[in-house]
């Protein structure tokens, strides 16, 4: 296992990250992998409440208008001049192909005419490097439960960019579930903190949906059977005109949801014999899913870490940090780099020429 490095060849490095993988723009400067020195995020979720979701096309047109602007706020919140920087991280897949293709324009263009380096940063990467930014002293090995709106992951990570993915979704992922089901309650998007809030005031055990954990040696998930039993229940209550206690319905499907995370996150760990558990991704917000992950690793000894709230989100803070290590490791990219909107976590890019 290789020890956190704090610089290369005994200097700080100055990292611009840009992510616009969805609807969040969001442009950082991070030195030395670790130290955010801004991190600026405008966020269309206003925008795109009224459809019920992330229409693609809407959020990439977003993009383009506030690429600039969110860099040059980077830049000025950090107050680094863009001759200091010293590379570029970029987010280019996993994520929507029109947005991702933005923010890897700009980067590249940025790369080129100030002739640094370019790194392709992979964002479910991103999401598991923001716990290095929330915890200075966090080394490899640990085990890390990544769940968003996206992506469902069980990923033990061996080393600085290096993983074993043990699990991931093989339907719905986990914040699709909740995004849809709280559609189907009429709430509004996005649905995860408002079923969040709902569930604190409901009834775990008044009301029992299907925990479905697959095969027993299996660290995979699937959320579209609860997903379609929710739906269920909802519209068979009202056909018999039963009143909907909306806020039982949040409680008993977080609490599906959450106790399969955690028993296959427990699980996981014990199997890699680590000690450290991390999450990381939006879903790592769910207070429901922090306080049960917590209490349970507890009982097993192990210690339990996630980002605070902002990191949990897309970010450009941790796409620095995840462009940093892919710098010291030579993992640098060229103008060829494109969206790569299926890109699978562990996979690098390669260059087409070593100039």
């Amino acid at each position: 296992m290789r020890k956190t490095i704090q610089s290369k060849n005994g200097r700080d490095v100055l990292t611009l990250a840009i992510e616009t993988s969805c609807d969040e723009t969001s442009a950082a400067v991070v030195k030395n992998g670790r130290e955010v020195l801004s991190n600026v995020i405008s966020s269309q979720i206003d925008l795109h409440k009224k459809f019920g979701g992330v229409v693609p096309e809407v959020a990439s047109r977003k993009h383009v208008e506030n690429v600039n602007i969110v860099i040059q706020e980077a830049l000025d919140t950090a107050n680094v001049e863009l001759k200091e920087i010293d590379q570029i991280g970029v987010t280019y897949g996993p994520g929507l192909v029109g947005a991702l293709l933005v923010g890897v324009s700009a980067a590249k263009a940025m790369a080129y005419a100030l002739k640094i380096p370019l790194i392709g940063v992979n964002h479910i990467e991103g999401h598991i490097c923001a716990n290095y930014i929330e915890d200075k002293t966090l080394v490899p090995p640990f085990l890390c439960l990544i769940v968003s709106g996206g992506h469902s992951h069980l990923v033990f990570v061996e080393d600085y960019g290096i993983y074993e993915v043990l699990g991931k979704t093989r339907d719905d992922a986990v914040g699709e579930a909740f995004d849809k089901v709280a559609r189907a309650m009429g709430l509004g998007y996005p649905g995860g903190p408002l079923i969040d809030a709902l569930a604190q005031k409901g009834d775990t055990k008044a009301i029992k949906f299907p925990r479905v954990y697959l095969e027993a040696d299996s660290f995979d998930f699937s959320f579209s059977g609860i997903k379609s039993a929710v739906l269920n229940y909802l519209n068979g209550e009202k056909q018999k005109g039963n009143p909907i206690v909306v806020e039982n319905v949040a409680a008993g499907f977080q609490q599906a949801v959450i106790e399969v995370l955690v028993y296959k996150t427990i699980e996981a760990a014990k199997r890699k014999k680590t000690d450290t558990i991390v999450l990381a991704g939006g879903v790592a917000a769910n207070s429901g899913l922090r306080k049960m992950l917590t209490e349970e690793g507890k009982k097993q000894g192990l210690k339990v870490k996630y980002p605070s709230l902002t990191l949990c989100t897309d970010n450009a803070a941790m796409i620095g940090c995840a462009a940093y290590y892919d710098y010291l490791a030579g993992h640098a990219a060229d103008l060829y780099l494109n969206a790569v909107p299926n890109l699978k976590l562990g996979e690098k890019y390669v260059r087409y020429s070593q100039e």
